[in-house]
């Protein structure tokens, strides 16, 4: 596991507590995120195991760090075609138990883009939007997904893993917009009108 500096959380109630504070510190976009906010406190409040322990389904709730990488210059974003989801998604992956999530950003970019995670200045290593999501085909499970934001260049993405994915692509918010929720995962465009918003009341600020 790469070292990131942050602490490894090794404890139950370290790991739970700072979690708690994460999902904290994300405002809801809309009554859907509000929704899936109150489910995961709930869920890490109760005691419930947080982390995968066996591929794909074990416990049947489990946590996941997405990663959005936005090339700020060209205002465009990455998504990869996930071989076992089929869809379009960010990239990402399940946190470790005991993992601090953003150390599986570090962790996960490294692995899958081979990029360094540079946090987004509009976030930082705070998560921005939280989903409670049913995957798929066999194996069926629920994701519990905090989203980053990274920046970086598109020009210093020069493979991926070529395992986990097919393809990957550089869009627009308005292109991904207009892509069908049917190709997509089911909150991307939820995510790209949160992360509208939230840039343009940065530029306003600015």
């Amino acid at each position: 596991m790469t070292s990131t500096g942050r602490p490894h959380l090794e404890n139950d109630e370290q790991p739970r507590a700072h979690l708690l504070d994460l999902v904290g510190t994300i405002e809801p976009w809309d009554s859907l995120e509000r929704t899936h906010l109150n489910t995961t406190t709930q869920w890490i409040s109760s005691g419930a195991p947080l982390y995968r322990v066996r591929k794909p389904d074990v416990p049947p709730m489990h946590l996941v760090s997405y990663f959005v990488v936005l090339d700020a210059t060209s205002d465009r974003l990455l998504l990869v075609a996930h071989r076992k989801a089929g869809l379009w998604l960010p990239a990402g992956g399940h946190v470790e138990p005991g993992e601090d999530p953003w150390a599986t950003v570090v962790r996960e970019c490294q692995e899958e883009l081979g990029i360094e995670a540079i946090a987004s200045p509009l976030t930082g290593e705070s998560p921005f939007f939280l989903t409670v999501t049913e995957t798929r085909g066999p194996g069926v499970h629920t994701d519990v997904s905090l989203w980053y934001l990274l920046a970086a260049d598109a020009d210093t993405i020069a493979s991926y893993d070529e395992e986990e994915f097919s393809a990957i692509r550089w869009l627009t918010a308005d292109q991904v917009l207009a892509e069908s929720d049917e190709v997509l995962d089911p909150h991307m465009h939820r995510f790209t009108h949160k992360l509208q918003r939230a840039r343009a009341a940065g530029r306003r600020r600015g």
